[in-house]
């Protein structure tokens, strides 16, 4: 498992349903701080409504 909020792009890209999303991920984290949910990814540009499953790939640990 990936931890959201410590992935680099590149880890965040080798997730199949995040592929090539990696720098916007970590650009949203940037600017808006830790994720604390993962249906936060929908309001990271460009993945609204396609993040099912990602769930079995990333978690979000506790700071």
């Amino acid at each position: 498992m990936i931890d959201l909020n410590a992935a680099t792009a590149e880890e965040l890209d080798a997730i199949p349903a995040l592929k090539g999303h990696g720098f916007e991920i970590v650009r949203y984290r940037e600017e808006r701080g830790r994720f604390t949910s993962l249906r936060q990814l929908d309001e990271v540009p460009g993945l609204a409504g396609k993040t099912d499953g990602v769930g079995e790939a990333v978690t979000i640990a506790d700071a």
